[in-house]
């Protein structure tokens, strides 16, 4: 069969022989220099431009990873007083976070006022409610846009997709009508914003375009109307390449003129919540081959990583490059590449062609710095991987590989019996 040369063995300067040697595997490593030049990349296309890029926290909420990116002033999009806690216990200032999510709770909104966050994306007129009744009873105020749910198909993952009129976010521009006509019977609440998110893993500008030009059709019919509208937070969704030659990513510089096109004459401030963007190309996951096992039919590779590491692939059928770290050019194999977890569903890929490997091999699993360790679990009672960092050249463990002990921490047996 033909054989190709494998991929580099380093990471943003560093050998990744050495690291999973040092450090075990299933290990997350994230380059940090990748992170700053994605920002870099947004930031340079919005000079000129009063805006706020606020990293959506969920994509990835290492600490280590959230202080890097407050480092290069970006602030925080938020969905709970969890990842509310962990932006600022990395620097991020309230001032630089946003609160969005459909689910908030009121001891969440009162936490969120207490520090003082920029604003709330309020996503349905009981949360609009709920702020004007928490915030009046803290005898403060606050800010807050409405999310437009603009009916728009992001041409993404069904299970990613938020901008359709029968997902769970954001409401129609009517109902918005409604909240703009009575606002002034909100107190404590200044509602001065638009906000549309439509979904993640976008690669079409289209969608964006559709959904931008009927936020700033009700924007501009708001003013005539006399409502001044101060932000528009037109939400993150640009995809990153998870299938080389299979996913193209929209240039962001692209996006931005949408942006600037769709929302001409608007002299307030722009926010933007990119999350897997930023950080998905950043992160690769290390596994080691346990072994090989012949079926009938098929062969599998069974690594050391899981579906508790790495949810997508089970969780979504997603796509992840996967390429030996190998010092050498092997024959082309076909394998069913699977984690030791009792699932089926426990399958990274299937019949996907890689150069033959053996038992002790190390691997990489690519693209996983957005949404790979922010949605592990302890399945199976396995403890979560440890998480570095690698910047030119060196690096730094940014969440220690759990141990047993940290994994049943809070747990106990049932001696304590109360009633209730």
């Amino acid at each position: 069969m033909d054989t190709i040369a494998p991929p580099r063995a380093t990471l943003d300067g560093v050998d990744l022989h050495t690291l999973a040697d040092r450090l075990d595997t299933p290990l997350y490593v994230y380059s940090a220099s990748a992170i700053r030049q994605r920002i870099a990349s947004l930031q340079s296309a919005l000079r000129g431009t009063d805006h706020l890029i606020c990293f959506a926290v969920k994509a990835n909420p290492n600490r280590g990873v959230l202080a890097l990116v407050h480092e290069q002033g970006v602030g925080a999009d938020i969905v709970s007083a969890g990842e509310l806690w962990r932006a600022r216990q990395a620097g991020i200032p309230a001032e630089r976070i946003v609160f969005s999510g459909v689910g908030k709770t009121e001891a969440e909104i009162a936490e969120a006022l207490k520090v003082g966050v920029l604003r709330f994306n309020v996503e349905s007129h009981d949360e609009l409610l709920a702020l004007q009744r928490v915030a009046r009873s803290l005898a403060t105020e606050t800010r807050a846009a409405v999310r437009i749910n603009p009916d728009v198909d992001a041409l993404t993952h069904a299970k990613i997709s938020t901008g359709r009129a029968e997902n769970k976010f954001g409401v129609s521009i009517d109902e918005a009508r409604r909240w703009f006509a009575r606002r002034d019977e909100l107190s404590h609440v200044q509602l001065d914003g638009l906000h549309v998110h439509i979904g993640s893993q976008i690669l079409h500008l289209d969608p964006f375009r559709q959904a931008l030009q009927r936020v700033a059709a009700f924007w501009r019919e708001l003013v005539a109307q006399g409502h001044a509208i101060n932000s528009i937070d037109v939400g993150g969704g640009l995809g990153v390449c998870y299938r080389e030659g299979h996913d193209h990513p929209i240039d962001p510089a692209a996006y931005i003129a949408v942006v600037r096109e769709a929302l001409a004459g608007f002299t307030g401030r722009l926010l933007f919540e990119p999350g897997r963007y930023l950080v998905g190309d950043a992160g690769v996951l290390l596994t080691r081959v346990i072994r090989l096992k012949q079926g009938d039919q098929r062969t599998f590779l069974v690594l050391d990583a899981a579906m508790n590491d790495l949810a997508r692939p089970s969780l979504y059928d997603a796509w992840h490059d996967i390429a030996p770290v190998a010092g050498d050019a092997r024959p082309m194999t076909s394998y069913d590449i699977v984690g030791p977890v009792c699932e089926t569903g426990d399958t990274f890929a299937r019949a996907r062609a890689l150069p033959a490997c053996a038992p002790g091999d190390l691997l990489m699993i690519r693209t996983v710095g957005a949404y790979g360790a922010s949605m592990a679990s302890t399945y199976n009672s396995r403890p979560l991987a440890a998480e570095v960092m690698v910047d030119a050249g060196r690096y730094a463990v940014v969440r220690q590989r759990q141990s047993y002990e940290d994994m049943v921490a809070g747990e106990q047996p049932a001696k304590h019996w109360e009633t209730a």
